[in-house]
């Protein structure tokens, strides 16, 4: 089959959906994707390819964390909604993330060594430049997906299921995730394509609609399961309670459910991901941003929000540097700004 020629690969291009000023001119421009949908599969808003396949990354945590919750082994455990709202974090590493992830192992009888995420710097400045001041190094308790990693172990624990390599894919925790995505998300996925997170855990790849549907599923979940229903009640409800631990300070997750009291629950992942999920509304969404820059993932997931009235005029305020994004020269002048594109068709 020869390679489509350029007015078929312009038209298969998803659109310009954010773009970044500097003076006078538009510098650079992002392509990306988007998908609303409701609980039965109807798309209410969307731009691009959505049925496109992407690795989902870090923006599903909340489905993965279904698992510690549905299985019975938070309430075993006796996991606290601190710890429900860490297990679907990407935080930043702050002292409090530390102390609560390190705190829920050491209840278990297990430590940062039974990780199996790896230790980088935490992931905000001021957390990492303290722990350089104090001639500290870090652990894999200061992983962003630490929180995460804990559930795991608390699942298999629970599950009776070894405790290491729990992170492979033939592991009965990551088997009973996987099953998780397909009934929620609605497709099968075992012979879908598979990549390796940067925590090491598997990435299975679905059709962009189809992350947003289990995230609908997720905010109006009165076709699962009755276990699966509470556990998406106790999930939302930790995260609303809990935004600091999902993120951290001056992130966007937590800006964004603290401004939204949270009604809206977001998540970000790497490479442009994000996912939405509304339970007051029963809907779910999910972009990605084609060259993976979360400045644009971030633009375009406010703009979803406005879209769907999710923003009032106190939020809007309180947000309007997350909104739109200032470019800033080196003395902290602004130069320009990352924003929705004039032309986007959302």
């Amino acid at each position: 089959m020869s390679a489509p020629g350029p007015q078929t690969a312009a038209a298969s291009a998803n659109p310009v959906l954010v773009e970044v000023t500097r003076g006078d001119m538009v510098e650079s421009r992002h392509r990306a994707a988007l998908a609303v949908v409701d609980a039965a599969g109807k798309v209410l808003l969307s731009a691009g390819d959505i049925e496109r396949q992407v690795y989902p990354r870090s923006a599903i945590k909340q489905l993965q964390a279904l698992a510690l919750v549905e299985s019975g082994a938070a309430e075993a455990f006796d996991c606290s909604e601190e710890e429900i709202a860490l297990a679907c974090a990407s935080h930043n590493g702050e002292p409090r993330h530390v102390e609560v992830a390190g705190a829920w192992l050491d209840r278990m009888g297990l430590s940062a060594a039974d990780l199996e995420c790896g230790a980088h710097k935490p992931m905000g400045v001021a957390a990492s430049e303290a722990l350089l001041r104090a001639g500290e190094s870090p652990t894999a308790l200061h992983n962003n997906c630490s929180g995460k990693h804990a559930g795991y172990l608390t699942t298999a624990l629970h599950l009776g299921a070894p405790l290491q390599v729990y992170i492979r894919i033939e592991h009965p925790v990551q088997q009973r995730i996987l099953g998780i995505l397909e009934m929620m998300s609605g497709c099968e996925l075992r012979d879908a394509p598979r990549g390796i997170d940067g925590c090491g855990i598997p990435q299975i790849a679905i059709p962009l609609s189809h992350v947003a549907l289990a995230f609908a599923q997720f905010a109006n979940p009165v076709d699962q399961p009755e276990p699966r229903q509470a556990a998406c009640e106790r999930i939302c409800a930790a995260m609303a309670a809990h935004p600091f631990l999902v993120a951290g300070s001056g992130r966007f997750c937590t800006r964004v459910m603290e401004a939204t009291k949270g009604r809206v629950l977001v998540k970000t992942g790497a490479e442009g991901v994000f996912s939405i999920i509304v339970p007051e509304m029963g809907i779910g969404a999910a972009l990605k941003v084609d060259d993976g820059t979360t400045r644009a993932a971030e633009v375009l997931a406010g703009r979803v929000l406005e879209k769907l009235n999710l923003i009032d005029d106190a939020a809007r305020a309180e947000l309007s540097d997350l909104l739109t994004q200032s470019v800033k020269n080196v003395v902290g002048k602004e130069v320009g700004q990352v924003r929705v594109a004039q032309d986007s068709p959302v």
